[in-house]
């Protein structure tokens, strides 16, 4: 996708907080095909902050942006705005927004949720991690005792409970309390 279109449509300033330096493409997912329409055009700064730590003022910003025409700015105002929903200014402006049905899909398609799969120490838990028990546990069923110190490699999270997740021990696929866990 030639750039040029990007900042044309954008005047040279990114689409996000208006800021001028270094501009650069941005796809935005969860399937970018490489054209103006599934792209926009940022700074550094927001494309740092996309998808890692964030400075909450840095995104005030998105008071002006969430109002673009274009589809993906609005994904992404939309993104950032349901990760600072802790925010009460941030559920202010998510009152006024609105997003037709086709882009509120996109906007919730390719959402970074926080996890809410904590270990016993607060870390966050992901499918696929490694961790360790923390406490021997009767497995119910089983007829054995999963021993602390047991290494349960390539959990599952249970979706709708952040309490528990599944994982193999002893050959046998178990559901095991994240408070008596410790990733790895």
């Amino acid at each position: 996708m030639p750039l040029t279109t990007l900042q044309t449509r954008a005047d040279n300033a990114c689409e996000l907080c208006a800021a001028t330096a270094d501009l650069a493409a941005f796809p935005v997912g969860p399937t970018p095909d490489g054209t103006a329409m599934t792209a926009a055009l940022l700074c550094p700064t927001c494309t740092a902050q996309i998808g890692g730590d964030m400075d909450v003022n840095h995104w005030r910003c998105l008071s002006t942006s969430m109002w673009s025409e274009h589809a993906p700015v609005q994904v992404l105002a939309w993104r950032m705005l349901d990760r600072l929903s802790d925010q009460a200014w941030v559920r202010d402006l998510t009152d006024m927004l609105y997003l037709d049905d086709e882009t509120l899909a996109w906007a919730k398609a390719g959402a970074i949720r926080e996890s809410l799969h904590k270990d016993s120490n607060g870390a966050a838990l992901a499918a696929g991690d490694n961790v360790v028990l923390i406490k021997d546990l009767p497995v119910k069923g089983g007829g054995f005792t999963a021993k602390r110190g047991t290494a349960v490699r390539g959990i599952s999270l249970v979706a709708d409970n952040p309490a528990h997740i599944e994982g193999r021990v002893e050959g046998q696929r178990i559901v095991i309390l994240t408070e008596f866990v410790k990733k790895k």
